[in-house]
């Protein structure tokens, strides 16, 4: 079994910015590159699971969504980092039925998990939001980090709160 690093990406990998679907206006979060190529050097693979409700709001198309993770997980190849898969939820619970895949639920980190039999005991989750550790935890992931650069959170069931993603790795 594999062990795994789970970035959420708006708000970890990616400035947040409402609803962002253009290149043109995605800023990676300083720092995101050195700490995936150290997990990656100690033999973790990496994938992206975020929610993505803008879908679901017609603010954009599942098209809009794949054309800015190429271009995403291309930035990281440029680098030679590997992104084994993004996992996205294109729901909204107000607007779709219920599903499995919307974070706090679990349903993308356990999609990853029988995809590519990962030991997520061992694995680790990052996130910027309550939501994103609460889907680690369902899923049984038990190192969690939320990423908090406005240093404004108090309390977490995360592992750890950050304020810089090199608190993580260094």
């Amino acid at each position: 079994m594999k062990k795994a690093l789970f970035l959420d990406r708006d708000g970890v990998v990616n400035v947040e910015k409402e609803y962002l679907y253009k290149i043109e206006d995605f800023e990676f979060i300083d720092g995101i590159f050195d700490l995936c190529q150290y997990y990656q050097q100690l033999g973790y693979m990496i994938f992206v699971v975020t929610n993505q409700s803008g879908i679901a709001r017609k603010y954009y198309t599942e098209r809009d969504f794949h054309l800015l993770t190429e271009w995403m997980v291309q930035e990281f190849e440029k680098r030679n980092i590997t992104i084994d898969k993004v996992y996205h939820c294109p729901h909204h619970p107000q607007i779709n039925k219920k599903c499995n895949c919307r974070k706090p639920e679990p349903g993308m980190i356990l999609a990853a998990k029988e995809e590519f039999n990962l030991d997520l005991a061992n694995s680790l989750m990052i996130g910027d939001k309550e939501s994103d550790i609460q889907a680690a935890l369902n899923a049984g992931i038990k190192h969690t980090y939320l990423f908090d650069e406005t240093k404004k959170i108090i309390n977490s069931k995360a592992t750890k709160i950050v304020n810089k993603l090199d608190e993580i790795w260094t």
